[in-house]
C-alpha cells in the first residue's frame, strides 16, 4: 500500500524508524477500510517524493499496529503526525488539501 519513498512502520519498528530518525518524519496513520485514508494517500506519496532526502514518510496500519496510535492519542484517521527529534511537532486529522500538509512540512523543515 505504501508508495515510492514511503515505508511501512509497525509497533515493533516505530521507535527505531521514527523516534530515532535523524530526519523529521511524517507518519500517516491509516486503515484499509478508511475511505479518506485512500484519498489522502496520493498526497502523502507526493510529499514523500517532493521531500525525499529531507523528510522520511512512514505509514502505520492502525488495525495491525494498535499500540502506536494509542501512544499518540490517534482517535481518528487518517491522522498525519509530524515528528522532529523524536517528539510530536504537529498533526493533522482527517482529509485536508495538499497545501495544508505542505505548509506543515515546510514549518517542520524550517
Amino acid at each position: 500500500m505504501a508508495g515510492l519513498g514511503v515505508f511501512e512502520v509497525s509497533d515493533a519498528t516505530f521507535d527505531q524508524e521514527v523516534l530515532q530518525s535523524e530526519q523529521p518524519v511524517l507518519v500517516d496513520f491509516w486503515a484499509v477500510w478508511c475511505g479518506p485514508c485512500k484519498a489522502i494517500a496520493p498526497i502523502v506519496d507526493g510529499i514523500a517524493a517532493s521531500y525525499a532526502g529531507k523528510l522520511k514518510v512512514a505509514k502505520v496500519n492502525v488495525d495491525e499496529n494498535p499500540a502506536t496510535p494509542g501512544r499518540y492519542n490517534v482517535r481518528g484517521i487518517p491522522a498525519l503526525v509530524f515528528f522532529k527529534d523524536g517528539k510530536v511537532a504537529d498533526q493533522v486529522v482527517g482529509f485536508v488539501p495538499q497545501e495544508v500538509i505542505e505548509e506543515k512540512v515546510k514549518k517542520l523543515l524550517a
